[in-house]
């Protein structure tokens, strides 16, 4: 299913403030293209710092009324979403191709793993516990309960425009926080549609607001700086992270912060080659590349290095690239011109280097923001491809001789988001997963993100965890109640 001129027609395009349905402040939009075919998809209001300011108020006066709804009440609004989201797969999944380029297979992916955050939450809404104990000289009761944080400033990237988003709200509905959201302005079109599905689904005004704008910053400041928000909770680069801890910091925010990767993969001499391939096409080719997970830095046992390099270099040369709403099509565009001239001029930085290409290395003649699947060998270790987040169709091949040589390669680096280790060895799986300087480790799998397991990394990849049974502790407080226990009477 593409994405029709009827369907875009029928798309929200303004903000959504106090579950209001709104044109900007400026009246003014900012377009939204197709990164395959580079047309013009939609116009969307472009939200100013006024707008920002009503969607921040409309949160803080939601938030004493939701704050105080049943946990039912919150978790059957995310199930009945959940549903509404499964049942317009088709359309959401033609939405997010459109704007974002993925294969329409992936965005469908997306769609189905993006709803079962809605029905985790549902179900984690139901079980925000406590705690009671006696003071230890027995004059008090000690109550422990959990309160929601308070309104909560969200901000999601474009590369998984759906998932981040019900990653985010899905949590703080179910903890009983009010938001305010700003989409990706490459990607708002799905976002807004996640967000029209929400007030379908019963969400009461003002708990959800949107303010999709071409000036991040300006709307994100007017949030941080409200003295109304307590909580912020971004996914996005590291570089913009800092900015808002900082900004955190001034003002006591809770924090939770999903930042950039480096992921290492390691194939260890003793991995079963085919698995080890087929985990890395995952790995590294999901999203085009455009993960934050997506494997970085290929790390191969010297003595099965060729035979490695040569099956991978097969499998991703075999890649279809393509508009993604062709069928067929495996690996759809970037998503701008930027991350297009960033891929290249990696490629060319590590082969002045003396990296070598097996595969790939070039731009397809036509329109689009295209990129051949690229793998390259013998990369320098001062190649800047080794040391930057790539987000692209590339994968740079690095020979090693020992394990600890490997670990101390892949920990080389200011990130610590995922690894991946091949082997067959239980042994040496379980002293890699204890090596690794990351948050999550996958183990003989190219996936590692699942709504059931707590996402997040270590070093500059980030703060705290979103998913699994600790998503939900990032949007409560704990609050002690001490009861004073009656003596004895004689």
């Amino acid at each position: 299913m593409t994405i029709t001129t009827p369907l875009v027609d029928q798309l929200q395009v303004d903000l959504f403030i106090d579950g209001q349905w709104t044109a900007s402040s400026s009246e003014k939009r900012f377009r939204v293209e197709n990164p395959a075919t580079l047309e013009t998809l939609a116009y969307v209001a472009d939200g100013t710092p006024d707008d920002a300011q009503r969607a921040i108020e409309a949160a803080g006066a939601a938030q004493a009324s939701w704050g105080r709804t049943s946990p039912r009440f919150r978790a059957d609004i995310l199930r009945k979403a959940y549903e509404i989201v499964l049942s317009r797969a088709e359309e959401l999944a033609a939405i997010m191709t459109s704007e974002m380029g993925k294969p329409l297979a992936e965005a469908k992916g997306e769609i189905a793993y993006g709803a079962e955050f809605l029905r985790w939450f549902s179900e984690e809404a139901a079980r925000i516990d406590g705690d009671t104990t006696t003071s230890v000289d027995g004059a008090n009761r000690i109550l422990v309960t959990k309160e929601p944080v308070g309104p909560s400033i969200l901000v999601t990237p474009w590369n998984f425009p759906l998932a981040m988003g019900t990653r985010k709200i899905g949590t703080a509905i179910a903890a009983g926080c009010t938001m305010v959201f700003k989409p990706a302005e490459l990607t708002p079109l799905t976002s807004l549609a996640l967000a029209a599905i929400l007030k379908e689904a019963g969400l009461p005004d003002g708990v959800l607001n949107v303010v999709p704008t071409s000036s991040a910053s300006s709307v994100v400041s007017v949030w941080m700086n409200s003295g109304i928000a307590r909580k912020v909770s971004f996914t996005g680069s590291t570089e913009v992270g800092k900015i808002l801890l900082r900004q955190a910091a001034e003002n006591v925010l809770r924090s939770s912060m999903e930042l950039g990767g480096n992921a290492p993969f390691i194939v260890l001499r003793d991995a079963d080659l085919d698995r080890a391939v087929e985990g890395a096409i995952v790995a590294k080719m999901r999203n085009m590349g455009e993960a934050c997970t997506a494997a970085n830095r290929i790390y191969v046992h010297r003595e099965i290095a060729d035979e490695f390099s040569r099956r991978f270099a097969e499998r991703m040369d075999a890649l279809v690239v393509g508009d993604g709403a062709r069928p067929g099509t495996q690996v759809g565009p970037l998503i701008d011109q930027d991350g297009l001239d960033k891929v290249q001029q990696l490629v060319n930085d590590a082969v002045s280097r003396g990296a070598k290409v097996l595969t790939g290395g070039f731009r397809p003649e036509g329109p689009g923001y295209f990129y051949k699947p690229t793998v390259l060998v013998d990369v320098p270790a001062d190649a800047e491809i080794s040391r930057t987040e790539i987000f692209g169709p590339v994968a740079p091949i690095t020979v090693f001789d020992t394990e600890d040589e490997v670990i101390r390669m892949a920990n080389d680096t200011e990130w610590g988001l995922v690894g991946y280790v091949f082997t067959q060895d239980l042994d040496k799986a379980a002293r890699f997963s204890a090596s690794l300087e990351v948050g999550m480790v996958g183990v003989n799998t190219g996936i590692v993100s699942n709504p059931a397991a707590p996402f997040g990394g270590v070093k500059q990849s980030g703060l705290g965890r979103e998913g699994g049974r600790v998503g939900i502790d990032e949007f409560l407080e704990y609050k002690y109640t001490a009861i004073p226990v009656p003596a004895p009477q004689a």
